[in-house]
């Protein structure tokens, strides 16, 4: 033997070298386990190793065979219950109860449509009970033997794509009865020697041992020097070991918060539910505007406190513009309304909150906010009723729309968006208002990402207690992601498949 082949038989485990000169004439890992001694486990994973290193083939076959149940074993015995129902009635007429005394209920109801398809039994209503009686019919099919009676006798288990086409309907038909027959899926592994395997089976000799490893009683006793030991093979293949991970969403929302992080903005927070005042009101949206009603708002049974200062404010400014310069919407105001609790329906509302805590001598400001919001709506493959909202706004004496769009722009293009469009739009507490769109190749549309405008003095006078631009915007993060990982459909982001977690790829910062 050669140094080199030395060293390949050096680099096998006890368990590869006890099936490598086996697999030369059998390939069925099951009889290898019969024909070595070792367990089914044992040789699958000295296959599975050879498999890597080169010296093998694995292939597998699978198969469906089908076994008798408890009731099924008890058919093949004592025949089944349309027959044994038959017999009794061959006594004269039964009711159903007197039916149940020699077999089940469900027995018997899965009798009367098999006789009645046959033609084997009349059926009376009498009273609350039903009278069961043998036709000429039933006579004949009790004293004949039915293909189902003979299917039933054969020798289980039995291959299913082995049998004729009229059994496999038979074996389909017991299946959907209670607890006859069985399906069960088998695999049968093979191993298949390569050249390379071939080769070095020819040079195996079991009776020389390698040692796994080099222990103290060696050092000491010197005997290490006469030992052979087992090489590691660091560049054979291994299966890929599927490590944890976090959730591609939540990948992609720290990844989010980095880039707006990046370009000087600060995180807000706040909480999921909120008054309708805040979500609604504060932002100009109208009272009796149609994205209130509840198929578009999730509401909640409780009330909410608010600050009778700024709802003054905010009452005034609705029903006829306040301090603003605006006419309102000129309807009266509900207080009872604005006390209304609800899911956040965009994450609007924190932005709401912040510029209301904000001083004149602090400003310019940037912020931003990635969080879930709720819509009450169907959903399809471009609408969520529960998604994340990518929300910001700069608060700057000196901002204009022109910054907007450079803020955007500069996003979009680390989310990997080259085809992006901004157009004109309508929103209740904007103006100008206007929709970001990014082009989706697969449906060969534009699709809409999110809404985007300067605030109405209404919102900012209102909340600052001055006039002051502030820059806004709130897209949709799962149409953002979307694309990136290769999804047509937002409802396939949440629908935790394994393979899709797994091989979903990383935002590269």
């Amino acid at each position: 033997m050669s140094s080199k082949e030395e060293d390949n038989m050096g680099a096998l485990t006890a368990l590869e070298i006890k099936i490598l000169p086996i697999l030369e004439k059998e390939n069925d890992l099951i009889k290898v386990a019969e024909k070595t001694g070792l367990k089914d486990i044992e040789v699958q994973r000295a296959a599975q190793w050879l498999l890597n290193k080169g010296l093998a083939e694995l292939s597998k076959k699978e198969t469906e065979t089908i076994a008798l149940e408890t009731n099924g074993l008890n058919y093949k015995k004592n025949g089944f219950p349309e027959k044994t129902l038959l017999k009794i009635l061959t006594t004269g007429p039964k009711t159903g109860v007197e039916c149940q005394i020699t077999i089940t209920k469900e027995e018997l109801n899965a009798s009367i449509g098999i006789l009645k398809r046959n033609r084997a039994i009349n059926i009376e209503k009498k009273g609350n009970d039903l009278i069961f009686s043998i036709t000429k019919e039933g006579n004949g099919f009790l004293n004949k033997e039915t293909e189902v009676d003979k299917f039933i006798k054969k020798d289980f288990p039995l291959l299913f794509n082995k049998l004729k086409k009229e059994e496999q309907l038979i074996a389909k038909e017991l299946l959907q009865r209670k607890n006859i027959l069985r399906k069960d899926k088998k695999t049968t592994w093979f191993a298949k020697l390569t050249e390379k395997g071939k080769k070095l089976s020819k040079k195996t000799d079991s009776s020389v041992k390698y040692e796994d490893k080099l222990t103290s009683t060696m050092l000491k006793s010197g005997s290490w020097k006469n030992t052979k030991f087992r090489s590691y093979d660091v560049e054979s293949k291994v299966p890929k070991i599927n490590r944890g991970r976090k959730h591609f969403v939540n990948e992609s929302v720290e990844y989010i918060k980095s880039i707006w992080l990046e370009m000087g903005f600060e995180e807000m927070e706040g909480a999921q539910v909120q008054s309708a005042f805040w979500d609604l009101d504060s932002l100009f949206v109208p009272q009796d505007h149609p994205a209130r009603e509840l198929q578009d708002t999730f509401y909640l049974e409780k009330t909410a406190k608010l600050r009778k200062e700024l709802l003054k404010k905010i009452k005034a400014v609705h029903e006829n513009g306040g301090d603003t310069g605006s006419k309102g919407w000129e309807t009266k105001y509900s207080e009872d309304i604005a006390k209304q609790t609800l899911l956040r329906t965009h994450t609007t509302v924190i932005s709401a909150r912040t510029i209301s805590k904000l001083k004149k001598e602090e400003l310019p400001k940037k912020f931003f906010i990635v969080g879930k919001v709720f819509r009450n709506e169907a959903l399809d493959w471009k609408h969520l009723f529960e998604f994340q909202q990518v929300e910001g706004i700069v608060v700057d004496p000196n901002g204009t729309f022109a910054q907007l769009k450079g803020y955007l722009k500069e996003f979009f293009g680390k989310m990997g968006y080259t085809d992006v469009r901004i157009r004109p739009a309508y929103f209740p507490y904007t103006e100008p208002s206007a929709e970001a769109e990014a082009y989706n190749p697969h449906r060969k549309q534009w699709v809409e990402m999110g809404g985007c405008g300067i605030f109405r003095p209404e919102v900012t006078k209102t909340l600052l207690g001055f006039e002051c631009p502030v820059l806004a915007w709130g897209l949709g993060m799962e149409r953002i992601i979307s694309a990136y990982h290769n999804i047509n459909d937002l409802r396939e982001i949440y629908k935790n498949d394994i393979e899709q977690l797994r091989n979903a790829k990383t935002f590269l910062k």
